[in-house]
C-alpha cells in the first residue's frame, strides 16, 4: 500500500520539486499551498496526488485541509512542513510591525497548525504513528544581515523540533528538521545574483540544484519510524555558511 504525505508550500520551490519527486516515486501526495492554478498543474495526469488550496495561517482551514487529505489517501504518514516567506531585509527598526507579524504568521503559526493537525491524525490513526519533517533553514544557525523575522521564526522551529520529537514517542511519531542552504528556486535567486555579507560587502554565493533538496527530504520520509533523522543541513558545498560572521 502506498504511504501518503501532505507537504505544504507545494506550488513553487522546494515544496513544488519535493511533491512532483514524492509522486514520482508512487506516493500518495497532498499538495497544499494558497494558489490552486500551480497546484492543479503539479499533479495533473497524477491519480496518486491531490491539490488542495489552504492558508496555513488559518488554522480551519489547515485542519480542514488534512481532513480531505486522510478522506481521500485513509491515513497519514509523512508531514513536510515546508511552507515559508521572506521579508525586506532590514534592520530591526526598519522592519515594519505589519511585515513582522506576517513572517512570523506563516513560518511559526502556519507550521505550527500543519503540524499540530498532522500530530492530530498520526496519534489517532491505526496502526499508530508518521513522521513530521520541518523546513528549517540555514538561518536557525546562523542569520544573514538584516533577517529578523525570518531568523527568530527559523531558530523557533527548531525549538518545535526538538518538542514534537520528545512528544511524539508515545505515539510512534518521528519529528526531525532539515535545513536547506543556497538551493536554486524563484525565492532564492537573488542569492545567486549577489547578497549582503556580514562584511558589508555583496557577492553572489554558490547554489546547489533543488532537486538535491527533495532527494533528501524522500530520504528521511523513507526512513523506518525506529530511526530518525532529528537535525540534517543540506547545502551548495561552497556556500559561506560555516565562514559567516
Amino acid at each position: 500500500m502506498a504511504r501518503t504525505i501532505l507537504i505544504t508550500g507545494a506550488s513553487a520551490g522546494i515544496g513544488r520539486a519535493t511533491a512532483g519527486r514524492f509522486i514520482q516515486a508512487g506516493w500518495n501526495v497532498a499538495a497544499l499551498a494558497r494558489r490552486q492554478a500551480p497546484l492543479d498543474a503539479l499533479v495533473a495526469g497524477h491519480p496518486n496526488a491531490m491539490a488542495i488550496a489552504c492558508d496555513v495561517t488559518d488554522a480551519d482551514a489547515v485542519d480542514q485541509a488534512f481532513a480531505q487529505a486522510t478522506e481521500r489517501f485513509g491515513r497519514l504518514d509523512v508531514l513536510f512542513n515546508n511552507a515559508g516567506r521572506f521579508h525586506k531585509p532590514g534592520c530591526i527598526d526598519d522592519l515594519p510591525l505589519e511585515e513582522w507579524q506576517a513572517t512570523v504568521d506563516v513560518n511559526l503559526h502556519g507550521m505550527v497548525h500543519a503540524a499540530r493537525a498532522a500530530f492530530r491524525q498520526m496519534r489517532r490513526q491505526m496502526p499508530q504513528g508518521g513522521r513530521i519533517i520541518n523546513n528549517g533553514s540555514i538561518s536557525a544557525h546562523a542569520p544573514r544581515p538584516g533577517s529578523l523575522g525570518y531568523t527568530v521564526t527559523k531558530h523557533a522551529i527548531t525549538g518545535l523540533t526538538k518538542v514534537l520529537a520528545l512528544d511524539g514517542r508515545a505515539f510512534g511519531i518521528a519529528c526531525g528538521q532539515i535545513d536547506i542552504g543556497n538551493a536554486e528556486t524563484e525565492l532564492a535567486a537573488q542569492i545567486a545574483a549577489g547578497v549582503a555579507q556580514a562584511d558589508g560587502s555583496i557577492r553572489a554565493e554558490p547554489m546547489m540544484e533543488v532537486a538535491q533538496v527533495a532527494e533528501a527530504v524522500l530520504h528521511m520520509a523513507n526512513l523506518p519510524l525506529g530511526a530518525n533523522v532529528l537535525s540534517m543541513t543540506i547545502m551548495a558545498t561552497n556556500m559561506p555558511f560555516v565562514g559567516r560572521g
